[in-house]
This record gives C-alpha cells, sequence and structure tokens, in this order.
C-alpha cells in the first residue's frame, strides 16, 4: 500500500514534535541517509511493496559537492521511474567532457557518440537532485523524513563470527534538531549515511584509507564564466585539466543556475608544501594562485566573480573490507569513495543501492541465504570500486607523464580507450539475463580490453618507478594488495561487465540479479545444483 512522503520543510518545534509521533516504530527495511544512494534504494524497495523507512540528518535542500554525473544515471532513474523528473527539472545537459591531463590539446569524450542520441546525462545542483530522489522516495511509498538523525544501533548477540562480532542489528536510535529522540526496529538495515559510515566507521570500524589519494579538494562557483566549446560539438561541456606540476587537477562545471563551479584537487603533502612556500595564505588566495596555473581554466573563468564562499573538504579516498554483515547493506559514501575525478560517486551509491535493495529481495523471498546474498552485494560493490580505482589510478599516472601516450595509445586524441571500463552501452536494461547474456558478449570484450589496457598502463608506469618523482610514485602505487587481487579477479572473469545496462547479467558466485521491477532479486544461474542444494552451500 502507497504511503504519503512525509516532508517537514522549514523547521519548526510544533511541527517536529508532531512529527515525532509518525515516525514508526517498526519497519521492514530501515534506510539511514537520504542522499542519491539512501533515496534510490528506498524508491526502489517501496516499489516492491517493501515497508520502507528513510531517515535523513540534515533538512532538505542541502548543499553537496559532486555536481557532474556519468550517462548512466538515465538508467538507474529509468529503472526506478525518476527520469521524469529529471528530464523536466531543467538542469545542463551533459553530452560528453573534455580533458587535458597531457601535453596535447584536451581530449573529448562524447556520450552521444558511444551511446546514441539519448545517451546524454547532466551537471546538477545537488541540493535539487538530491532532493527530487529523497521526496520521491516518498511518493515511491518510502516513509521519508529528513532532520532525523540516526544516533545509534542496537544488536542482538550472534556467534562470535558473524557480522564482526557487533551482534545482529535489529533498532536504531534517533534525535531531531528539536532534540526529540526515539526509535525503530527493522529486519534489514540500508547505511547510505555517507562519509560518517555509521556500520563502517563506528562497529565493523572496517574503513581504511588510501595514501595514493590522499587528496585535498577547494572549490568555489563563479559567474558570468565562459563557455566551453562555443561552435562546436563540445560547446557546454564540463572541462577537466591537470595542474602545471603534475600534483592534481582541477574541474569546471557549468550549471543550469548560471554559476560554474570549479575546483582543484591536490594530495595534502602537496597543498602542505604550497601554502607554507606562500606563507600561509587565505583559502581564497590559495584558490585563485592555483587555477593561474591552469591557462585552460583562467581562460575560461577571466573577468568572471567568485560569488561563493571558498569550501574544501579532505581525507576522502577510502574503502572497507566488505559492503555487507548480516541484514546489513552498505552503499555509497558510506562504505567506499576514491576520488572526485570521472564522477563516480553517484554512480557508486546508485550501483550499490540497487545492488542492496535486490539482495535484501532476495534474502527476504529465500532465493538464497542471507549470508549469500550480502556476499553478492559486497563483491558487486568491490568490483565496481576497484574498476573505477583502476581508470582513476591511470589518469593521474597520464597527469605526471604529460608528454607520453599513458590513457591512449599514440594517435589517439581522446582517452575512450581508458573510459570505456565506466561507460554505459547503447542497450537497455534486460529484465530477462539468461537470454541477454550473448548479447553482451561484444561489448563485455571492449571491456575487458580496455581493463587491460588500463592495468598495462599501471605496470608500465610501476616499472619504471625506481628513484622517479613523487607524484610519480604516488600514481604507480595506489592498489593495496586485496585490491591488485580483485583486479586479477575480475580480468580473469569475461562475464562481468561494469556498465548498468549489463547488471542483471552479472553472475557472482552462481547468482545473478533479476531487476524486473515486481520480481527484484537473485536468480540461480546453470543446473548445476538445486535451489535447495545452493542454500546449503552458501549457509
Amino acid at each position: 500500500m502507497a504511503i504519503a512522503s512525509v516532508y517537514l520543510g522549514p523547521i519548526d518545534i510544533a511541527d517536529l514534535e508532531a512529527s515525532n509521533m509518525s515516525i514508526p516504530a517498526e519497519c521492514t527495511v530501515l534506510v539511514v541517509g537520504g542522499g542519491p544512494g539512501g533515496s534510490y534504494a528506498a524508491s526502489v524497495l517501496a516499489r516492491e511493496g517493501i515497508d520502507t523507512v528513510l531517515l535523513e540528518a540534515d533538512v532538505f535542500p542541502r548543499y553537496h559537492i559532486g555536481e557532474s554525473m556519468l550517462p548512466s544515471l538515465r538508467h538507474f532513474l529509468e529503472f526506478n521511474g525518476a527520469l521524469p523528473e529529471f528530464e523536466a527539472h531543467g538542469f545542463n545537459m551533459k553530452k560528453g567532457a573534455a580533458f587535458k591531463f597531457n601535453s596535447k590539446l584536451p581530449g573529448y569524450t562524447d556520450f552521444l557518440k558511444a551511446g546514441g542520441p539519448h545517451n546524454y546525462t547532466w551537471n546538477v545542483l545537488r541540493s535539487e537532485a538530491d532532493s527530487i530522489l529523497f521526496h520521491y522516495a516518498g511518493e515511491c511509498g518510502c516513509k521519508t523524513f529528513d532532520g532525523v538523525k540516526v544516533t545509534s544501533l542496537e544488536f542482538r548477540a550472534t556467534e562470535p563470527s558473524v557480522n564482526g562480532n557487533v551482534g545482529f542489528p535489529e533498532s536504531a536510535s534517533w534525535t531531531r534538531r528539536d532534540k526529540g529522540t526515539g526509535s525503530i526496529q527493522f529486519e534489514y538495515l540500508v547505511d547510505a549515511s555517507g562519509r560518517a559510515g555509521l556500520m563502517s566507521t563506528k562497529y565493523l570500524k572496517d574503513r581504511r584509507y588510501n595514501e595514493g589519494l590522499k587528496n585535498t579538494a577547494i572549490w568555489g562557483y563563479f559567474k558570468n564564466a565562459a563557455t566551453y566549446g562555443v561552435g562546436t560539438s563540445m560547446e557546454g561541456s564540463p572541462y577537466f585539466s591537470r595542474l602545471e606540476d603534475a600534483s592534481g587537477w582541477t574541474w569546471r562545471i557549468p550549471l543550469h543556475n548560471r554559476t560554474t563551479s570549479v575546483g582543484v584537487v591536490q594530495h595534502q603533502n602537496s597543498v602542505k608544501a604550497k601554502k607554507q612556500a606562500m606563507g600561509s595564505p587565505s583559502s581564497k588566495d590559495y584558490f585563485l594562485s592555483c587555477l593561474h596555473e591552469v591557462s585552460g581554466i583562467m581562460d575560461l573563468i577571466e573577468g568572471a566573480e567568485l560569488v561563493s564562499e571558498v569550501r574544501s573538504a579532505s581525507d576522502w579516498s577510502y574503502n572497507a573490507s566488505s559492503y555487507a554483515a548480516a541484514n546489513v547493506r552498505i552503499i555509497g559514501d558510506a562504505g567506499c569513495f576514491i576520488d572526485p575525478l570521472f564522477s563516480s560517486g553517484v554512480y557508486l551509491a546508485l550501483l550499490g543501492a540497487l545492488s542492496a535493495a535486490a539482495t535484501i529481495c532476495a534474502s527476504m523471498k529465500g532465493q538464497c541465504s542471507e549470508q549469500a546474498a550480502g556476499k553478492w552485494h559486497s563483491e558487486k560493490v568491490r568490483d565496481a570500486y576497484t574498476r573505477f580505482l583502476l581508470v582513476v589510478s591511470s589518469a593521474y599516472a597520464q597527469m605526471v607523464h604529460k608528454d607520453r601516450p599513458v590513457l591512449n595509445e599514440l594517435g589517439e586524441n581522446s582517452f575512450d580507450r581508458a573510459f570505456d571500463i565506466i561507460r554505459p552501452t547503447k542497450s537497455t536494461l534486460s529484465s530477462n539475463p539468461r537470454n541477454s547474456r550473448r548479447e553482451w558478449k561484444i561489448a563485455e570484450k571492449e571491456v575487458q580490453e580496455s581493463i587491460e589496457f588500463c592495468v598495462r598502463v599501471l605496470l608500465k608506469i610501476d616499472h619504471e618507478q625506481s628513484g622517479v618523482h613523487t607524484e610519480s610514485a604516488r600514481a604507480g602505487h595506489i592498489f593495496q594488495q586485496d585490491e591488485l587481487e580483485n583486479m586479477k579477479h575480475i580480468i580473469m572473469n569475461s562475464n562481468e561487465t561494469f556498465t548498468l545496462d549489463s547488471f542483471g547479467a552479472d553472475v557472482i558466485d552462481g547468482l545473478t540479479a533479476n531487476i524486473k521491477r515486481g520480481s527484484l532479486g537473485l536468480e540461480i544461474v546453470g543446473d548445476t545444483c538445486s535451489h535447495d542444494n545452493f542454500l546449503l552451500r552458501a549457509a
């Protein structure tokens, strides 16, 4: 039964006290965090008829960085039904992106050429885009509440080997900004709590930071910036460029409110050294000095006005040893984040959200054991994370070796070969993965060739590292040992694909996702074992 969304609007104490009573005492699935991943998971679960509650600590609309999207966003939105909301909102259309990571002219990745006329995406104001997804979850039947922070989880004791010894989660305590408190019981938990990472940092304690990508971002918003690529097919595209000293890169993203998001990403050690050399400048002065190092950026913002405060963020590149526990799924920034480069954050959040919803449905329906469902989700997220990390690492290698073709081959003027790993194909979501698997053969072959190409890049860079520049060494040593092992696994298993379109064709431990609405879950592939035997084997 559909339940209307609960939207608080402007904070009012009387309204908050009344709405405290409307937060139910129990639900089937509790989603903590109303960002893109949490809201998407909540909408998909609610559309499956599952009693879902979504709690978000902030009050919408709220600010968030990360405005540039990938074309796969359209496919995710088509599946959960929110695509018309985005199409009608007026976000800036993104048909491709320009990159200058070497000494040549900028390369351009054309989304329309790769996937057809509808393979565009958007540059979005996250305050508006995230609000759309949050309220859409309510329209789908989820009970949504913003301004409600989950402060702790309560666990029931289990076997020592289960859930990292923390027990079985069964309820959550929450508080509102008016200090009102309460608790809610649940059967399943989706942790979409963002960088705070409720499960990973407070209970499982398995978050680990990537020293090779221990970066700092600093950014602001300009008015009256010039348009990139005027009079060409690239007109209006976002532009990304390396810093001249290879210590990082810059972004320039035009937004529909007539501002342009401009930012700089550098390793923390570089930031510290540069600030010391400048004599402890203000954030604004340091930001503008970095932009002056990139002629392509300055050409686009010359005469523009900085109309916002200068913001910063750091310590964001991290992952976890697992993205699931008993009746728990961890998604988005709550589990892992790589780097702002190539817009990986929202993609990983939505992919994790769909995986979380599918595996929770599978567990509830008895299609496999909860342990098998959680393992499927964890491996799905880990594989996607590793593939993006591979592309990001290769890009940093290209920035360091600006005069050599690293992300492309001689004679190529774009980075499409590397970006094949993260680029969606022309196909649409398949409701029958068994029948569609043959159709993915050609696309998967291209993806595997691209992965192997990036691996060769990193192996080549790594082989040359002895006694070279610090930034070069950083580019070649980003992967941890288990990530290297997972990369080998990805390359060896050619049936596994990365794009959303192939989500239903992925096979993990003999299971594949059924992503048809009303039948969401996991299915056993092949006839090597019966359903009952599989449940026993996976338990």
